[in-house]
């Protein structure tokens, strides 16, 4: 296999990313082999608000990081401890590294595993503090625990032909869905999701087919709030003035929603005049003000423990000033921490193959190529209200 070119995106610091080659991968983790794991051909592999975090400078990132976590492949290898899978399947593979064996995996927490990263619980592929893994927004790439790890698709060609819906499985999707449950979202309920950013859209579109009946999005970009539109959700502009729960009760007749997805995380903005100031607990301070007492807040946006582009000494530690007492008054349950790919992407992957979700569509999907990675993160930091999902094996115009 070694004879195959393997490139990748690479983190350069100062807020760029480049294209260049890189190894290919092997069956190792450092010097031992890697009998439980598989070498993927990438299919697809997708950008994310949160590779954006770190190409920005606002993590501990080192440079020459090899970036993507969201990645859809085709085996082309197998480790000789591979029970369940084979050469040629096409699989999804969940951002959260995870071993099966541990206590927290047992449990299904699979996000915060205990022994696929010797800093803390959880791993994760081409990201910061998170295992050292590499990255696949590449054109090979390795996956640890295949057996485990893997969902493969009934039927590689019917898969082919939606995979602009099921790239979206390894993180975006599950993690909107997982905000939203773990926000009590259900029938008949009142959502308000900041932020619409593709995590924004999916929860939003998981919303609805949680059976939401309102489903309100707040955001600063009137193209993100314009693809909310166009699939069902009312929209808020945090660009204008006015009380939030005002706009709120315009749309409801009510001050307060029943759940509160935060799908903004630690870089938000202050809203109306001064939303061109960071204030990085706005977004859970309003969770609290405007979900109504005894509702839950699903907080899938990313906190850091360091932030060393942080406005404050505070803030560079993860330290934020929250008014903690007002959500424990309202009997409020906050839900934090990454998704739990494996809990939900099994069904989410049926709900797309049986046509229940149009997540493609929700999220703006744009397929470009490897090559155009770097406009492509230059083109999302910039605000565009698309998800773009990367063909590493052709070009794509």
């Amino acid at each position: 296999m070694s004879n195959h070119v393997n490139r990748g995106v690479i983190y350069q610091g100062n807020g760029t990313v480049k294209v260049d080659a890189i190894a290919f991968p092997e069956l190792s983790i450092g010097k031992r082999r890697c009998d439980h794991g598989v070498l993927l051909k990438v299919v697809t592999t997708n950008i994310c608000g949160s590779d954006q975090h770190m190409v920005r400078g606002r993590t501990t990132a080192p440079s020459g990081l090899v970036l993507g976590h969201e990645i859809t492949g085709q085996i082309i290898e197998c480790g000789r401890d591979v029970e369940f899978l084979k050469v040629g399947d096409l699989v999804s593979v969940p951002f959260n590294i995870a071993c099966g064996r541990c206590r927290n995996c047992k449990e299904g927490k699979t996000g915060i595993c205990l022994n696929v990263n010797p800093a803390r619980p959880g791993a994760a592929y081409g990201y910061v503090d998170m295992g050292g893994w590499v990255g696949g927004q590449a054109d090979y790439v390795m996956v640890p625990y295949a057996d485990f790890n893997l969902l493969k698709f009934p039927d590689a060609d019917q898969a082919m032909e939606k995979i602009q819906d099921l790239t979206l499985l390894s993180d975006i999707l599950p993690t909107g869905f997982h905000g939203c449950v773990t926000a009590g979202v259900g029938p008949g309920s009142t959502v308000y999701i900041a932020g619409a950013g593709p995590v924004g859209l999916a929860a939003a579109a998981s919303a609805h087919l949680l059976g939401a009946a309102c489903v309100i999005v707040g955001d600063m970009v009137q193209d993100r709030l314009d693809q909310a539109r166009s699939f069902g959700c009312e929209t808020i502009d945090l660009t204008q003035d006015g009380d939030i729960q005002d706009k709120i009760e315009a749309i409801l007749g009510d001050r307060e929603v029943d759940a509160f997805v935060d799908c903004v995380g630690f870089e938000a903005h202050a809203c109306g005049c001064n939303h061109h100031q960071e204030s990085p607990a706005v977004v859970l301070n309003s969770a609290m003000q405007m979900t109504r007492a005894g509702g839950q807040i699903g907080i899938p946006g990313l906190y850091v423990t360091e932030d060393p582009g942080a406005t404050d000494d505070a803030a560079k530690q993860g330290s934020l000033s929250m008014r903690f007492g007002l959500g424990w008054a309202k009997s409020h349950s906050l839900h934090t921490g990454q998704c739990p790919v494996m809990k939900y992407h099994r069904q989410l992957m049926q709900a797309i193959l049986f046509d229940k979700i149009d997540i493609a569509k929700a999220v703006n999907v744009q397929m470009i190529s490897l090559d155009q990675a770097p406009q492509g993160y230059a083109d999302f930091d910039g605000g565009a209200a698309k998800k773009f999902v990367i063909d590493p094996h052709k070009m794509v115009s």
